[in-house]
């Protein structure tokens, strides 16, 4: 790859818990990738645009309030009103193997459960990036 993975990580909503979005955005610094933390109480709007802002390869979104069903699907949509087809939505936290799979199923990509492995994370992303990256 001609230039690092960018990623924004993010925690949408009212959800003031950052310590899971933290500890992913180092772990992906120290995986070689440019990370961009946009900090708490983020809408799916002031994502999707900093994300555009930043011409990032990756949206990570950090939920553990419950609110995923609405919040992922939102981001999604968004991210297709922008084209932005090229960029990878995937997150973790608090979300139900039933939900997760539903999430998937709309466009998102995998989603990590807490306790999830960073080394697994940070891989997942180089493969998605590799594959799918334009340019």
């Amino acid at each position: 790859m001609n230039r690092p993975i960018r990623v924004l990580v993010a925690k949408v909503g009212l959800d003031g818990h950052d310590r899971g979005a933290k500890i992913i955005a180092s772990a992906l610094r120290d995986a070689g990738m440019e990370v961009i933390y946009t900090g708490l109480r983020q809408t799916p709007e002031m994502v999707v645009r900093a994300a555009l802002q930043e011409d990032v390869d990756v949206i990570g979104v950090s939920i553990l309030s419950g609110a995923h069903n609405s919040v992922f699907p939102r981001l999604l949509e968004l991210m297709k009103k922008e084209n932005m087809g090229d960029v990878l939505l995937t997150g973790g936290g608090i979300i139900p193997e039933e939900d997760m799979l539903n999430l998937i199923k709309l466009g998102s990509g995998k989603l990590f459960a807490p306790g999830a492995n960073t080394h697994e994370i940070a891989d997942y992303i180089k493969s998605w990036v590799s594959v799918n990256r334009k340019n």
